[in-house]
């Protein structure tokens, strides 16, 4: 599927990408997500389907096809 256009004014494409969905303190990583690119500046436009697909699935309606580790670490600027 090919997107008219982007909120720029770009030609979008639609492309499978890696999403980091928060869901409260629950972090998924989802696969092969759906998504319109915007060629020009990089938006990212998800159907509202598969963000509903992916709120059901982060709430443990599907088993994890693998388990990874994730540091979480304090930001501070560097001097």
């Amino acid at each position: 599927m090919i997107y008219v256009k982007g909120e720029c004014g770009g030609k979008m494409i639609e492309k499978k990408v890696r999403v980091d969905f928060r869901l409260g303190d629950k972090i998924v990583v989802f696969e092969d997500v759906p998504v319109g690119i915007c060629l020009a500046c990089g938006e990212r436009l998800y159907d509202a389907k598969v963000v509903k697909a992916m709120e059901y699935l982060a709430r443990g309606r599907a088993k994890a096809i693998k388990i990874i580790s994730v540091p979480v670490m304090e930001f501070s600027y560097a001097r």
